[in-house]
């Protein structure tokens, strides 16, 4: 092709000055047609280079693409390799091309995709299959009083849509049991979740954006294999949609205080609530929520076959009663543990103490409020018999059955 320079003397040369093309041609040194050819051309666009099209690869890509996206919501080890999805191709879909063709286009297409993954992080909002978490706190209506509880929320940016329960704290094992629920209920993991720096998830914010995380914590992200950030300190803003969310979920499901009896009971009410809410158009796209919630559902992980334990192992020594103390709340062991070191496992709602075996020694309530202990009398019954005139005046008292406290009262020295 011509230069422009040389393109622009011809067309002024032929058609303004009108010289023919032979004299023309001998001046700018190309054939008579050439000139002939730029003379009289009406268009000058961009022409752009011609890709040729792979007949035996073309029809089978999107069949490839498809397989490779299922593949990245599901643990490694389960991947196809690309021999077999070539086998596959042969089997189910009478591909005729090279084993070599089929691996290039595999290795290529997963280039492209990680590049896309690691390239695109913010705006949450703009892609499905994310999610962000947070707190918020209610008041409700528990044995005829008022108290506050937090209830942890579960957003969904591209939908628009969320889930939440509550619980008695918003401690880690809170945090995550409250994850778990969901993922369980939802049939699936998001890719990535965007958190405030939650206590019971991060332990030190370090330097350049870096986060310490608790060990629960930790191995729970392992586990379900999302991609986790956090906002920077002070700058909730950036899970807006998680924040706003916490408050249309109190402002919607919570208010006036709401009766509880049995917090299990009442969380699983809870999910309809949620899930009846999406039937409404979204705010920007105009499209139904539930059809958004589709495509936030397709791009989910695939869930891990065990769930996680969401729970805490801490080593303490009881004291002279074989009582234990965590967070200033007070756990009966056992007499024979008096003096000794003993381990517990703490969920959202137990404290289980352990023997040496790991074997429960005993299982209480975790307790929460204003209420400081927790005893339980059973494994105090052999040292009690030994000690018969200290059974009155013991804080199991109150705790025996009524036939047996009936009798002790009765009794004589």
């Amino acid at each position: 092709m011509l230069e422009v320079t040389q393109i622009d003397y011809i067309r002024r040369e032929v058609n303004q000055k009108g010289n023919n093309y032979s004299s023309v041609a001998t001046r700018v040194e190309v054939d008579p047609r050439t000139v002939r050819k730029y003379a009289n051309q009406e268009e000058f666009q961009v022409k752009l280079p011609q890709k040729r099209k792979a007949r035996v690869m073309d029809p089978v890509k999107p069949i490839i693409d498809k397989w490779i996206g299922e593949d990245l919501k599901k643990k490694r080890k389960n991947h196809r390799t690309a021999k077999r999805m070539y086998e596959q191709l042969g089997e189910f879909h009478s591909f005729r091309g090279s084993e070599r063709s089929v691996r290039d286009y595999v290795s290529k297409r997963k280039k492209e995709l990680k590049d896309y993954q690691e390239g695109v992080a913010l705006p949450l909002e703009s892609f499905p299959g994310t999610a962000q978490v947070d707190f918020g706190t209610a008041s409700f209506k528990y044995q005829s009083k008022i108290i506050d509880l937090p209830y942890l929320v579960v957003s969904f940016p591209f939908s628009n849509t969320f889930y939440f329960q509550v619980f008695p704290s918003e401690n880690t094992e809170c945090l995550l049991e409250g994850l778990q629920r969901i993922f369980r209920h939802i049939g699936g993991v998001p890719t990535t979740i965007r958190f405030d720096n939650l206590s019971p998830a991060v332990s030190k914010i370090m330097g350049k954006g870096a986060r310490k995380l608790t060990d629960t914590f930790e191995r729970f992200v392992l586990h379900y294999g999302f991609r986790y950030e956090f906002c920077n300190p002070g700058k909730g803003n950036e899970k807006g949609h998680v924040e706003a969310m916490v408050k249309y979920v109190r402002n919607n499901f919570l208010l006036p205080e709401c009766t509880v009896a049995n917090l299990d009971h009442f969380n699983k009410t809870l999910w309809n609530k949620a899930e009846e809410d999406r039937h409404r158009v979204h705010y920007k796209k105009q499209i139904l929520q539930s059809e958004l919630y589709k495509e936030d559902q397709s791009k989910w992980l695939h869930l891990p076959e065990k769930d996680f334990e969401c729970a805490y192992y801490q080593e303490m020594k009881a004291d002279k009663y074989g009582i234990v103390s965590l967070d200033n709340k007070e756990y009966s062991t056992s007499p024979r543990f008096a003096k000794q070191r003993v381990k517990t496992r703490l969920t959202f709602n137990t404290v289980v103490v352990l023997n040496e075996d790991n074997e429960p020694i005993v299982t209480h309530s975790r307790l929460y409020g204003v209420k400081r202990k927790s005893m339980i009398w059973q494994p105090y019954l052999e040292l009690l018999s030994k000690r018969p005139k200290a059974i009155k005046y013991s804080s199991l008292y109150d705790q025996f059955p009524y036939a047996w406290s009936q009798y002790l009262k009765d009794c004589t020295e």
